[in-house]
């Protein structure tokens, strides 16, 4: 692509303070270095954990910084050393991503990537220890290595997943975080047997994933808990 190996100027959402009202900026995207890849965001949710961290009650406070990890984009351009995307392969972020060579990736028990596990007090890339966004020379912070409230944002590539191109970005864009967490929950921690019952407390994105997972291992009985009656639909559709 012609903005290949040139900064992007862009717009994005920064939160300049704990608590305070996201601002639109225009921001400038460096390219992305050896092992990272600069991916144009097309569509992004919003989750509670960005808002936890906006918030920065009882966390490390890392400010200014661009949020968000739900999301899907496709590649704009790849560093060096970067050989599973090109441009053009549509991508979900991923915040625990894999090296694919520590002894958690090897492991069937453990995803815990001793290199690109999650860490929500980093707020540069792993390769060089430098954000690649900027205002007018200011670093901006990076948000669990996915920082999606941006029109262009950059990202290892081990935290990134290939999808299909017909798959529909608007709809796939959770399965970064959502689904995968709600399904993930039930089919690899709880791990239910067939014939059992499942209570699940809330119904969230999250809580229907969990449900659609206790589905799949083939619980016979599977009770939906939420405090919010609007919720009840959405809970009997599965």
């Amino acid at each position: 692509m012609a903005t290949a190996g040139k900064v992007i100027k862009c717009k994005a959402a920064v939160a300049w303070e704990a608590g305070k009202p996201l601002s639109i900026e225009e921001v400038e995207v460096a390219p992305p270095q050896a092992m990272e890849v600069r991916v144009k965001i097309l569509y992004t949710a919003l989750c509670h954990t960005d808002v936890y961290f906006w918030e920065a009650k009882g966390q490390t406070p890392v400010f200014p910084r661009i949020l968000g990890h739900e999301a899907g984009g496709i590649v704009e351009s790849v560093g060096e050393g970067v050989t599973e995307l090109v441009p053009g392969d549509h991508v979900l972020p991923v915040f625990t991503g894999e090296c694919k060579d520590c002894a958690h990736c090897k492991s069937e028990e453990s995803n815990l990537c001793d290199l690109l596990r999650i860490n929500v007090d980093r707020g540069v890339m792993i390769g060089d220890g430098q954000s690649r966004f900027t205002i007018n020379g200011k670093p901006i912070f990076h948000f669990v290595g996915t920082s999606t409230f941006s029109e262009y944002t950059v990202i290892h590539v081990g935290c990134l997943a290939k999808i299909n191109p017909e798959a529909p970005l608007d709809k796939v864009c959770v399965l970064s975080c959502g689904i995968s967490t709600g399904l993930g929950a039930t089919l690899n921690v709880a791990k239910p047997k067939k014939g059992s019952t499942v209570a699940i407390f809330g119904l969230g994105a999250v809580g229907l994933a969990a449900m659609e997972g206790a589905r799949m291992a083939g619980a016979s009985r599977i009770i939906g808990v939420d405090l919010n009656p609007a919720k009840y639909e959405q809970g009997t559709i599965l």
